[in-house]
């Protein structure tokens, strides 16, 4: 506890006599300071005791001790010492009348008790204080520390909790909530998402309160990691201002958890190497070495059917982004939630997952893809980290069929790059048509070229052979029915088969031809 006007009064050696204010004595004592200045007030900061002897005061003046009382209080001192015996031989009724009627304590100081003796005492119980808050902080530290050894984060937030006499939660990357305590805090920690998301967006560390006097509760959030994004939060919450024992308390477990969910890089460095050559033997058509390199570390992905996603930054940038910075975030924190393995392989410009098929990181790797195709629709301007992206998944695959797996998730991978889409899944090739494939300046060039020559010959008027191959097309080389589309005699249409033949040097009975002419007319914008 720090020193009170009680505990002074209560200081035998000091001898203190309150003549006013006896009901407020519980308040603290910041500092004690002495001053004969007629108005002290511009050198105060507020939670003082003010030592004087009236040297320069009219004290028996009563409108001038109102006034010279009124300024103090709203100065915040928080109680008056005076010296009596040296100009005074007693308090003045004046003063003693304007300090009870603004409830100001006013102390009587014997002569024989000079002031330094009350602003040792003032600055020994400072020191005390301090020392205890230190002494507790410390024992707080090794109690989070006991508990993080032996129980883990969970623990240590109940300790946390206890020794804020408040709540605490800790949030993964993604701004969900991982644990809480004690439990009821859940519902109430879950509100401050929007809090811990904009928390992210700060270089680490970074801290913020919210809520306060106002709301239900005062609540601390700290960012947690050692990189250029947080890893993680932290939030407190507690009723008043942390103390000092309990900023203690804090710091300690913002450490704590730090090392707790932040890996040291080598141990993270080979992590990676091991996942790249799992990745490397999978893709070579060795899955039991494979197996046998991926352990415990990746080996129950192994086992049940996955998936492979690619991933690449699109086209355009936005200065300074890393677009897979956002999706690998998604896709760990939520396998790490979820408490499933999970393969990922940065490599430069391109992102490797292998992600169990149907769990949480696949979900939430379709959440994020989503979320970028309505922003992208609603004309939103993307975050640096979440510019534009392009991801291809494959079809469940297992580690033999690995190699066919990448194959797919390649081809999604280029499809939605042609298509203008943030995410394509294999399956989605073969349930549409392949005329969107054809989407190309390439293609369109192709079919350009082939069929300029009938687009030449129809312009001079001297027939429709565009029109007239389209339809025998349609019809699937029948004569009777492609010229009753057209309104004319079959052997015209034979006629102007026989020169769009001629034409082009091509010939209609080839099966190949008479495809390519067909994806020509449909990539030229023709409708059959």
């Amino acid at each position: 506890m720090p020193p009170t006007l009680a505990s002074l009064v209560h200081h035998t050696a000091l001898k203190l006599t309150v003549r006013a204010g006896a009901d407020r004595l519980d308040v603290s004592v910041r500092w004690a300071h002495a001053s004969e200045l007629a108005d002290p007030v511009p050198y105060m900061e507020g939670g003082e005791l003010l030592l004087i002897t009236a040297l320069k005061l009219d004290a028996e003046d009563p409108e001038a001790m109102r006034r010279y009382v009124k300024r103090l209080v709203g100065a915040g001192v928080v109680g008056l010492g005076f010296a009596v015996g040296v100009h005074y031989e007693e308090i003045p009724g004046a003063l003693v009348d304007a300090a009870r009627d603004q409830h100001l304590p006013l102390l009587e100081v014997p002569r024989r008790t000079p002031f330094l003796a009350i602003s040792k005492a003032v600055s020994a119980g400072i020191a005390a204080e301090q020392y205890q808050a230190v002494t507790a902080g410390f024992a707080a530290q090794r109690e989070l520390t006991r508990q993080a050894l032996t129980e883990g984060p969970d623990g240590l937030l109940a300790a946390l909790a206890s020794q804020v006499d408040g709540w605490a939660a800790l949030y993964d990357a993604s701004g969900a909530v991982v644990a809480t305590a004690p439990e009821w805090a859940g519902r109430r920690a879950a509100r401050l998402t929007a809090d811990v998301e904009r928390l992210r967006e700060r270089p680490a560390p970074a801290s913020a309160v919210v809520g306060g006097p106002a709301g239900e509760d005062r609540v601390e959030l700290h960012s947690l990691g050692t990189g250029r994004r947080p890893r993680a939060a932290l939030a407190v919450g507690t009723a008043a201002t942390l103390g000092t024992a309990e900023r203690y308390a804090v710091h300690s477990a913002i450490a704590l958890l730090t090392l707790t969910t932040e890996r040291s890089r080598s141990l993270q460095a080979a992590e990676q190497r091991i996942g790249e050559a799992v990745l490397h033997m999978l893709l070579a058509g060795q899955p039991d070495p494979a197996r046998a390199v991926a352990g415990d570390l990746y080996g129950g992905l192994l086992d049940a059917p996955f998936r492979i996603v690619l991933a690449e930054p699109g086209t355009a940038r936005a200065s300074g982004g890393d677009p897979l910075a956002g999706l690998t975030e998604a896709v760990e924190s939520a396998a790490a939630r979820a408490g499933e393995p999970l393969l990922v392989v940065p490599g430069g410009a391109r992102l490797v997952v292998l992600a169990a098929d149907g769990g949480a990181a696949l979900t939430a790797c379709a959440t994020y893809a989503t979320a970028l195709e309505a922003a992208r629709a609603a004309g939103e301007r993307p975050a640096a980290d979440e510019d534009t992206l392009v991801v291809g998944v494959s079809a469940p695959v297992g580690p033999v069929a690995a190699a066919a797996g990448h194959r797919q998730a390649e081809q999604a991978l280029s499809v939605a790059r042609r298509r203008g889409r943030v995410c394509v899944e294999h399956e989605q090739l073969a349930a549409g048509s392949v005329l969107p494939l054809l989407a190309d300046d390439a293609v369109r060039a192709f079919a350009d070229g082939l069929l300029r020559p009938l687009y030449e010959h129809d312009a001079t008027g001297r027939g429709d052979l565009v029109d007239s191959l389209r339809a025998w097309l349609s019809r699937h080389g029948q004569w009777d029915a492609a010229a009753a589309d057209l309104g004319v005699h079959r052997h015209t249409l034979r006629y102007r088969m026989r020169r769009v033949e001629e034409i082009l040097g091509r010939s209609l009975d080839d099966a190949d031809v008479r495809m390519e002419l067909w994806l020509a007319l449909k990539t030229a914008g023709g409708t059959a």
